[in-house]
């Protein structure tokens, strides 16, 4: 009985030795977790999370998890990714102690905090290895089920590949669908939007999905019943359960101390997933927390003496120490040995990766100890080097911070003095050496980055004229992007029947089928979460937002997960996800908003476009489609019925990004703008013209990146002032735009006057016409503020208005 649960082939003595090195993992692992506490109290580690007490179920979900398959899980999994041989003991410590050799700690080169696991999908060059040869995990996050919208995607990715032909290096990806997406949190955080946000949209999609909820009763220091309505998950989750002929997720519950009966369980949930596409959810309960949440306090502040003895019966590896003895697949001394060698290993482990941590440094100690010992023998400042010195030494195990602070002190004592070249250099060095460990990789450094698309114009027919909807351009141009590319999808809110709100993808699900132009339920966290899977997994999704203000309900798995991907996992994984949204002029609070300054400032690592039409726009989709980064593209609202000219090239025509556009050269000052507020700028412009005012206007095209030419600072070296107009609130994205300007392009040099922003109210912008009017800038605004700042300059040209 026992034997066909495991593995129908194998002899009772292939069975004990599969058990045993089951038992061994999960005893290393706990010793990890212990050993690992203890790391952080004496100082050598600054925080550690674990994931004691899990061991045995984790155990069972990695015999049923396959190459090809994808994990997205919570920072308790560390016994599972021991189980599938992508972490050692030396990786673990190396996570705890921050080490950034990504060579030596391949979960995050020390950016993130130990417990947070990724496999790497990309080879050096940034191109995909072969994801159905290596078991897969997505990287993790800590933001309490996070992971849950991305482990959607990473499922339906299978659905994409089992379902639509004719996706190119599909075989790369994945075996005709048949890999399933494992998902893993804490029954605490099952009280989050984002997990019945997603456990709804996987019902709905039937998607390969088998989601572990690891139930310990508490969350922190909270116990479930003030967590979860009648105290289980599963419980309330009934309704979910799938029933003769209607779709819906099959609902398992096991005992998390349980060896057999854990195995079993996951082999009927990974067949019916596997096969059939039906996601699952399995509870497992009665599991453990020994050392309580985290390293920074202990579970007996808030867990009585009866839950405590029950922990100490129920923990998961004593119970399966007790289960191989009744069995007689091991004696209790067998055992005994078995758990004194791993802490062995565990303690060897250890040391290890400390000296491979701490070594470099202590280097990096000694030759500063070095250069400050020659430059202190001719200092006038020798005796406060020498005690600089002295307190170098001092510090056993140092960190990089404690000698660079070391350093700098040290050069501002000898500022004035001729022997500082070599401090100085070294400092420098340091810094250019060290900086890019805790910085690279925000965006792609690969040869496929958005910097490398080259423009090219659209073409148009000699007689050309502009007398075709905006929306229609978009309309042909994702016609032909979906047939250069089979490997795109796009989905969204009222995105497939009738083709968006806009008729942007008018036809286009009839023509290219529901899987790839798809209507997705309201919900646009997962609708992210859709993209950054199947992204991970080798397709090139557009996830659809129907309006920008709605942006805000996706903003946390944009900001946590998607734009911090490359730069969490140091260039290891991409997902190449495009956000197709619409927003700012219209009407009301809700359908008009510009929140660009929160977006900006919320989601670096995400390229945000913001093209003035649509055939700006649709040569941003054809730009993104060659490059391997995320993007955000809002399209003007107000601008899909307005008159454009039919392009003959599409799906070829491509939009720069990172450069802006001169829309009409002068001389008097630099208007900058984008979006939709560019169409009053030029009105002001002209009519300013009319009264002896030149004014140059930049279309800015891309937030971000900005000008990366600097081409607006050159426009201000001929103009002499600058002028920024937004519609967002003041301080807002403006304030950005002037940074960039002023700051970092140098601008202030060639100013006569000083810069000024022009924004929309610091309100929420007011329904209907007169609303715009009152809320946001208008062209009599643009042109007031213009003529103000000529008034300034030239009074007796220019008298005052009012």
């Amino acid at each position: 009985m026992i034997k066909e649960k495991v593995d129908t082939s194998l002899t009772f003595e292939d069975f004990k030795t599969e058990v045993l090195n089951d038992y061994k993992i999960a005893v290393i692992s706990r010793e990890c977790s212990l050993l690992g506490r203890k790391e952080v109290l004496t100082g050598k580690a600054k925080f550690g999370i674990f994931g004691d007490g899990k061991e045995v179920p984790q155990l069972a979900m990695a015999k049923c998890f396959k190459n090809g398959d994808f994990r997205s899980g919570y920072y308790r999994d560390q016994t599972f990714m021991m189980a599938i041989g992508e972490l050692t003991i030396e990786q673990f410590f190396a996570g705890l102690y921050g080490n950034t050799d990504i060579e030596l700690e391949p979960m995050s080169a020390g950016r993130q905090m130990g417990g947070h696991f990724v496999t790497h999908s990309l080879n050096e060059d940034g191109s995909w290895k072969n994801l159905t040869q290596q078991k897969n995990s997505s990287a993790d996050i800590s933001p309490t089920a996070g992971q849950m919208p991305r482990l959607l995607g990473l499922a339906q990715a299978s659905k994409i590949y089992r379902n639509v032909p004719g996706i190119p290096n599909a075989d790369q990806f994945s075996i005709d669908g048949n890999e399933i997406a494992w998902g893993t949190i804490g029954n605490a955080s099952t009280s989050e939007g984002l997990f019945f946000e997603t456990i709804n949209a996987a019902g709905v999609l039937q998607v390969p999905m088998v989601m572990s909820v690891w139930d310990d009763e508490y969350g922190i220091s909270v116990h479930a019943r003030h967590q979860t309505t009648k105290e289980s998950i599963s419980e309330i989750l009934k309704g979910y359960q799938r029933e003769e002929g209607i779709n819906g997720f099959e609902i398992l519950t096991v005992k998390g101390w349980d060896y057999v009966d854990l195995i079993a369980t996951y082999e009927k949930a990974a067949e019916i997933a596997r096969e059939n596409h039906v996601p699952v959810l399995i509870h497992v309960q009665q599991l453990t927390q020994p050392q309580g949440h985290s390293s920074s306090g202990s579970h007996e502040r808030y867990k009585n003496a009866a839950r405590l003895a029950w922990e100490k019966e129920f923990d998961c590896i004593r119970q399966m120490k007790l289960w191989m003895i009744a069995i007689n697949i091991a004696s209790p001394e067998e055992l005994d040995a078995i758990d004194l060698d791993a802490k062995k290993e565990v303690f060897e482990g250890k040391k290890t990766a400390w000296t491979a941590f701490i070594n470099p440094i202590i280097e990096e100690q000694n030759e500063l100890i070095a250069i400050l010992e020659r430059v202190s023998a001719t200092s006038a400042k020798k005796e406060e080097i020498l005690k600089n010195i002295s307190t170098l030494k001092s510090i056993k195990s140092p960190l990089k911070k404690e000698i660079m602070i070391i350093a700098r002190k040290s050069l501002r004592l000898i500022v004035n003095e001729s022997d500082k070249a070599e401090l100085s250099n070294w400092i420098t060095n340091y810094i250019n050496k060290t900086q890019p460990k805790f910085s690279s990789n925000l965006y792609s450094e690969s040869d496929k980055n958005v910097l490398s698309v080259k423009e090219v114009l659209p073409k148009y027919t000699k007689d050309a004229v502009a007398d075709t909807d905006g929306r229609m351009i978009l309309r042909d141009n994702f016609d032909a992007l979906f047939t250069k590319y089979p490997e795109t999808l796009i989905f969204g809110e009222d995105a497939g029947n009738i083709g968006d709100v806009n008729q942007g993808l008018e036809g286009m699900q009839e023509k290219y089928g529901e899987l790839r132009v798809a209507d997705v339920g309201i919900r646009e966290a997962t609708i992210l979460g859709q993209g950054i899977g199947m992204a991970l997994r080798g397709l090139r999704p557009i996830a659809e937002v129907q309006y920008l203000d709605y942006l805000l309900y996706a903003i946390q798995i944009m900001s946590d997960d998607l734009a911090t991907l490359q730069y969490r996992t140091v260039g290891k994984q991409k997902a190449p996800l495009i956000i197709r949204t619409r927003g700012h002029r219209l009407e009301g609070i809700w359908h008009s908003g510009s929140p660009m300054g929160m977006i900006i400032n919320a989601i670096r690592g995400i390229h945000v476009l913001v093209p003035r039409n649509m055939t700006q726009a649709a040569g941003f989709y054809n730009s993104l489609l060659e490059c391997d980064e995320p993007a955000l593209v809002i399209e003007c609202l107000n601008g899909y019925r307005l008159k454009e000219k039919m392009p003959t090239n599409y799906g070829e025509f491509k939009t720069p990004i990172g450069v802006v556009e001169t829309l009409r050269k002068g001389t008097d000052i630099t208007l900058v703008s984008y979006g939709s507020t560019l169409r009053l700028v030029e009105q002001a412009a002209k009519e300013l013209f009319e009264i002896g005012i030149d004014c140059e206007i930049i279309d800015i095209q891309s937030l971000l990146p900005f000008d990366v030419k600097y081409d607006i600072v050159k426009s201000i070296k001929n103009t002499n002032r600058l002028l920024v107009i937004d519609e967002d609130v003041p301080g807002g994205a403006s304030a950005f735009i002037l940074q960039q300007i002023v700051e970092e392009q140098d601008a202030y040099k060639y100013l006569d006057s000083k810069p000024q922003t022009l924004s929309a109210k610091a309100h929420r912008p007011a329904y209907g016409t007169d609303g715009d009017y009152f809320s946001k800038p208008s062209a009599e605004d643009i042109y007031e503020k213009v003529y103000e700042m000529m008034h300034e300059a030239n009074p007796s040209k220019f008298p005052s208005l009012y």
